[in-house]
């Protein structure tokens, strides 16, 4: 199947790749020429621009942006509004407020172009491991990209098969699932990202308290002088509390038991905050995820051992480094909700 891919990140490149090892074909657009030419040189169709990717895309087309979220992904779907024809199909394969997916899908229906959204999990890791994928759309529509969603997707793998779910979707085993209509697949995703949240939190905390169990304010027959790279390690093997993410945090100990090579200053995405939303909205308590979230606020004025867990998992997992200021200045300010896509001045 062809795809046309704009945005030749740590994600969208590694997508393409994966696509195109399986047999499929890709256009590719980036600002970046280097990136355009580095997939060109793998097999893909380099396109100058979005015009020259469009024109380049066999009808009905299908273009999955895969942008950050904010005004450069709006920009661009706004462009493809222009430049697209019917029954083509906008993907937006970034961390979307999910909101605003209905609001773009409400538009882009107008001439008859359809809208999916598909929340994406992976990381740098995807390329080989496969996405974990929650798709929102039309099922026709969403049916007819399965092509790309089966290629994509990790596989059933040596995952035990849960008892019960016979005549279930099967899709679902195979690690992507269409989980309703626009916007579905975006809400399912923030919440998934709120969870990590939550997950990383325990584990830095944890290991935060494993590290300073030696500390001079206690008695002396109350510390113990552990190795916290052993303790990841073991407990990757037999406990009740092994993932993926513990996996990345004893790789990371197993390097540098100090991990004195993150600073500890740990950033948020949107979601986090949008999670945080949805429970305001819902009126769901959800003390863990906004103490995590909180966390990480508190993490831009000072540093712990437990910041520096969460560093050393978000770089391992999807490749982010730590800024050397905050970006983003009414994030500095403190915990202050991100607005939507739509609301934002």
């Amino acid at each position: 199947m062809q795809l046309g891919m704009i945005g030749l990140g740590r994600m969208g490149g590694n997508i393409v790749r994966r696509l195109m090892n399986n047999g499929h074909h890709a256009v590719v657009y980036d600002k970046d020429p280097a990136a355009v030419a580095a997939l060109a040189g793998h097999g893909a169709v380099g396109a100058s621009s979005l015009e020259d990717l469009v024109a380049k895309l066999d009808k009905p087309r299908a273009v999955w942006v895969m942008l950050p979220a904010g005004p450069i992904t709006e920009t661009t779907i706004e462009t493809l509004h222009k430049l697209l024809d019917p029954d083509d199909v906008v993907i937006d394969g970034g961390n979307t407020f999910w909101q605003d997916d209905i609001r773009r899908a409400k538009a882009l229906r107008e001439r008859q172009i359809h809208y999916v959204d598909v929340g994406t999990s992976g990381g740098v890791w995807g390329i080989d491991r496969g996405y974990c994928m929650m798709i929102g759309g039309d099922k026709k529509v969403v049916d007819r990209l399965d092509p790309i969603f089966a290629t994509l997707s990790p596989g059933i793998g040596d995952i035990p098969r849960t008892p019960g779910r016979d005549g279930r979707d099967a899709r679902v085993e195979q690690g992507y699932m269409h989980t309703g209509p626009v916007g579905a697949g975006h809400f399912v995703k923030m919440i998934h990202n709120g969870i990590e949240y939550g997950l990383m939190q325990a584990y830095a905390e944890g290991f935060d308290i494993l590290k300073n169990a030696n500390g001079a304010a206690l008695p002396s027959e109350h510390r113990f002088d552990l190795d916290i790279a052993d303790i990841a390690e073991v407990w990757r093997r037999g406990s009740v509390i092994p993932s993926w993410l513990l996996d990345l945090t004893a790789s990371a100990l197993a390097d540098n038991h100090t991990l004195d090579n993150y600073s500890g200053f740990v950033e948020d995405s949107g979601e986090g905050r949008w999670t945080i939303n949805a429970a305001i909205d819902e009126a769901v308590p959800a003390e863990v995820l906004t103490a995590a979230l909180f966390a990480r606020f508190r993490s831009r004025q000072e540093h712990t051992f437990s910041e520096k867990i969460l560093s050393a998992m978000r770089a391992g997992f999807g490749g982010h480094k730590e800024p050397q200021q905050h970006p983003d200045p009414v994030r500095q300010s403190g915990p202050k909700i991100l607005k939507p896509e739509a609301e934002r001045s």
